[in-house]
């Protein structure tokens, strides 16, 4: 797997997720995982998975998280990022 072809997707994704609302969110990844698949400019077919769970005992502020990888063995160990938001649409701990 290219790491830093992956990074770049993980990083997108991140970019479109975070112009989402925060119920926008919930509703659609809270407990609800997805996966895609996405060709990258290489034409490799990196799995894309979002997943959203609660990141405080109050069930308040949702942390969004983003895997990719390809397939292989580096499903073992995806690349990946998150962001935390906020009921207000704030990101917390930015």
């Amino acid at each position: 797997m290219d790491k830093t072809e992956a990074r770049r997707l993980a990083v997108d994704r991140i970019a479109e997720l975070r112009q989402m609302s925060y119920a926008e969110l919930r509703d659609r990844f809270l407990d609800q995982p997805q996966c895609d698949e996405v060709r990258a400019v290489s034409g490799t077919v990196y799995q894309v998975e979002t997943e959203g769970f609660w990141d405080d005992q109050e069930a308040v502020h949702l942390r969004i998280l983003v895997y990719v990888d390809d397939g292989g063995w580096a499903a073992f160990s995806p690349v990946g990022d998150s962001f935390i938001v906020a009921p207000d649409g704030s990101f917390v701990g930015e």
